[in-house]
């Protein structure tokens, strides 16, 4: 079975990447959350079966953590 992977990076209110960061990593699919620093404040790797789930089933999870303000999504693509 084939993996569809993305990048998820999250914008947190002031002073919650920690919490958020602790919170997100016990999400299923996600495979790890880093806290970064610029534009963003956490970046996620994400694994799912296709694009679709991680619409369906992962996003939805990681925008209800309290402290999350924004997210962008970046599917990661194969190019041969």
């Amino acid at each position: 079975m084939d993996v569809t992977r993305a990048y998820i990076l999250l914008l947190t209110d002031p002073g919650t990447s920690g919490a958020v960061v602790e919170e997100v990593s016990r999400i299923p699919g996600v495979t790890s959350a880093l806290p970064v620093t610029g534009p963003y404040d956490v970046v996620l790797e994400v694994e799912a079966r296709s694009v679709s789930d991680i619409n369906r089933r992962v996003l939805p999870q990681v925008q209800r953590v309290q402290g999350v303000a924004r997210t962008l999504t970046c599917p990661v693509i194969r190019i041969s």
